[in-house]
């Protein structure tokens, strides 16, 4: 069975990476697409985003890293024949955030989301938070 794992991955993550291991080992085939959210804007550039990807995806055979830009998200599944959409989840609150997102494109497309619980190590990586802390001074040495 084919999966879906999506995301804008601006940066990819441990957590990420953590997720796509584990989804390698579930499924047949995993594509790890990167998506662009028109209402985002991206910190990376998309091309670098998916040669991290790739890079994180060494040594999984059956890992495809792809992109997507414009339409919804049920339409590359369409196109793709994905009925399996992967979503790494650290806690209630992004649960709170994906269980919409899951009912519709359940209803649109008949994709079913499997969400996989983030390894308590990496519960408190998020890319807003990678980005935050790069983008501060160093500490003073002292």
């Amino acid at each position: 069975m084919r999966a879906l794992f999506p995301g804008s991955f601006d940066p990819v993550t441990q957590g990420h990476e953590d997720i796509l291991r584990r989804s390698a080992r579930l499924f047949d085939e995993v594509v790890v697409c990167v998506m662009s959210n028109p209402n985002k804007t991206g910190r990376l550039p998309v091309e670098e985003r998916l040669d991290r990807l790739r890079a994180a995806a060494a040594g999984l055979s059956n890992v495809t890293v792809d992109s997507h830009t414009g339409g919804l998200l049920v339409d590359y599944c369409r196109r793709g024949g994905f009925k399996v959409v992967i979503r790494g989840v650290r806690g209630v609150k992004d649960l709170d955030y994906e269980m919409p997102m899951a009912r519709m494109n359940h209803e649109l497309a008949g994709v079913e989301t499997l969400f996989i619980p983030a390894e308590p190590a990496m519960a408190h990586i998020s890319s807003t938070l990678v980005t935050t802390m790069n983008r501060q001074d160093p500490a003073p040495e002292r």
